[in-house]
Protein backbone atom coordinates (compact mmCIF):
# COMPACT_ATOMS: atom_id res chain seq x y z
CA UNK A 1 0.00 0.00 0.00
CA UNK A 2 1.41 3.43 -1.12
CA UNK A 3 1.51 6.32 1.09
CA UNK A 4 -0.91 8.10 -1.07
CA UNK A 5 -3.25 5.25 -0.92
CA UNK A 6 -3.14 5.03 2.95
CA UNK A 7 -3.89 9.06 2.37
CA UNK A 8 -6.60 9.02 0.32
CA UNK A 9 -8.28 5.73 2.07
CA UNK A 10 -7.82 7.07 5.63
CA UNK A 11 -9.41 10.76 5.05
CA UNK A 12 -11.67 9.67 2.46
CA UNK A 13 -10.59 13.31 0.83
CA UNK A 14 -8.97 14.30 -1.85
CA UNK A 15 -5.00 15.48 -0.72
CA UNK A 16 -6.31 19.07 -2.35
CA UNK A 17 -9.39 19.21 0.07
CA UNK A 18 -7.49 17.68 2.99
CA UNK A 19 -4.38 20.85 1.85
CA UNK A 20 -7.47 23.32 1.34
CA UNK A 21 -8.86 21.99 4.85
CA UNK A 22 -5.08 22.64 6.49
CA UNK A 23 -4.47 25.75 4.96
CA UNK A 24 -7.77 27.08 6.41
CA UNK A 25 -6.67 26.06 9.59
CA UNK A 26 -3.28 27.57 9.48
CA UNK A 27 -4.61 31.29 8.56
CA UNK A 28 -7.32 31.15 11.50
CA UNK A 29 -4.65 30.16 14.09
CA UNK A 30 -1.56 32.46 12.81
CA UNK A 31 -3.41 35.00 10.74
CA UNK A 32 -7.14 35.91 10.68
CA UNK A 33 -6.88 39.38 12.21
CA UNK A 34 -4.58 42.42 11.55
CA UNK A 35 -3.12 44.57 14.15
CA UNK A 36 -4.67 47.66 13.97
CA UNK A 37 -2.07 50.57 12.45
CA UNK A 38 0.41 47.82 11.24
CA UNK A 39 0.91 45.01 8.96
CA UNK A 40 1.22 42.63 11.64
CA UNK A 41 -1.56 40.01 11.39
CA UNK A 42 -1.76 37.23 14.31
CA UNK A 43 -4.32 34.49 15.17
CA UNK A 44 -6.69 32.55 17.22
CA UNK A 45 -3.03 31.18 18.46
CA UNK A 46 -1.99 34.74 19.96
CA UNK A 47 -5.57 35.97 21.22
CA UNK A 48 -6.20 32.47 22.90
CA UNK A 49 -2.89 32.04 24.32
CA UNK A 50 -3.58 35.84 26.21
CA UNK A 51 -5.45 33.75 28.60
CA UNK A 52 -3.00 32.16 31.03
CA UNK A 53 -2.26 28.38 30.89
CA UNK A 54 -5.64 27.21 29.51
CA UNK A 55 -5.47 29.16 26.78
CA UNK A 56 -2.08 28.37 25.99
CA UNK A 57 -2.88 24.51 26.20
CA UNK A 58 -5.79 24.60 24.03
CA UNK A 59 -3.86 26.33 21.30
CA UNK A 60 -1.00 23.71 22.16
CA UNK A 61 -4.16 21.33 21.37
CA UNK A 62 -4.93 23.11 17.86
CA UNK A 63 -1.48 22.63 16.91
CA UNK A 64 -1.25 19.13 17.74
CA UNK A 65 -3.74 18.51 15.14
CA UNK A 66 -1.67 19.42 11.77
CA UNK A 67 0.61 17.03 13.97
CA UNK A 68 -2.02 14.29 13.58
CA UNK A 69 -2.87 15.07 9.57
CA UNK A 70 1.30 14.98 8.81
CA UNK A 71 1.03 11.66 10.73
CA UNK A 72 -2.01 10.35 8.63
CA UNK A 73 0.01 11.45 5.41
CA UNK A 74 2.29 9.31 6.07
CA UNK A 75 5.13 11.70 7.45
CA UNK A 76 8.19 10.63 8.75
CA UNK A 77 8.52 10.41 11.93
CA UNK A 78 11.48 12.83 12.36
CA UNK A 79 9.01 15.24 10.13
CA UNK A 80 6.41 14.64 13.28
CA UNK A 81 9.21 15.11 16.43
CA UNK A 82 10.49 18.68 14.69
CA UNK A 83 6.22 19.38 14.19
CA UNK A 84 5.90 18.62 18.13
CA UNK A 85 9.13 20.43 19.03
CA UNK A 86 7.66 23.58 17.58
CA UNK A 87 4.16 22.86 19.07
CA UNK A 88 5.80 22.26 22.36
CA UNK A 89 8.36 25.36 22.45
CA UNK A 90 5.16 27.72 21.29
CA UNK A 91 3.39 26.24 24.46
CA UNK A 92 6.01 26.17 26.88
CA UNK A 93 7.69 29.69 26.14
CA UNK A 94 3.49 30.73 25.58
CA UNK A 95 2.32 29.90 29.53
CA UNK A 96 4.69 32.30 30.70
CA UNK A 97 3.14 35.34 31.40
CA UNK A 98 3.82 38.32 29.52
CA UNK A 99 7.33 37.07 28.19
CA UNK A 100 4.75 34.09 26.45
CA UNK A 101 2.17 36.09 25.06
CA UNK A 102 5.39 38.37 23.12
CA UNK A 103 6.39 35.25 21.79
CA UNK A 104 3.38 33.85 20.80
CA UNK A 105 2.99 36.65 18.33
CA UNK A 106 6.61 36.86 16.94
CA UNK A 107 7.32 32.58 16.94
CA UNK A 108 4.38 31.40 14.51
CA UNK A 109 4.66 27.50 15.39
CA UNK A 110 1.52 26.43 13.02
CA UNK A 111 3.38 28.11 10.47
CA UNK A 112 6.14 27.00 10.24
CA UNK A 113 4.65 23.26 10.58
CA UNK A 114 2.14 23.79 7.63
CA UNK A 115 5.45 24.46 5.84
CA UNK A 116 7.16 21.42 7.10
CA UNK A 117 3.70 19.08 6.28
CA UNK A 118 3.20 21.45 3.05
CA UNK A 119 6.93 20.29 1.42
CA UNK A 120 5.77 16.58 2.51
CA UNK A 121 2.20 16.82 0.79
CA UNK A 122 4.46 18.35 -2.08
CA UNK A 123 6.51 15.37 -2.02
CA UNK A 124 4.44 12.82 -1.80
CA UNK A 125 1.01 13.55 -2.66
CA UNK A 126 1.23 16.36 -5.27
CA UNK A 127 -1.35 17.90 -6.49
CA UNK A 128 -2.40 16.45 -9.81
CA UNK A 129 -3.71 19.37 -12.45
Amino acid sequence: MTATTRFDTFTGRHPEAVRARLQGLEFVLEKAFRVPGTRMRVGLDSVVGLVPVAGDVITGLMGCYLVWEARNAGASRWLQARMLANVGIDTAIGAIPFVGDAFDFVFKSNSKNMRLLRHHLDRYHPVLA
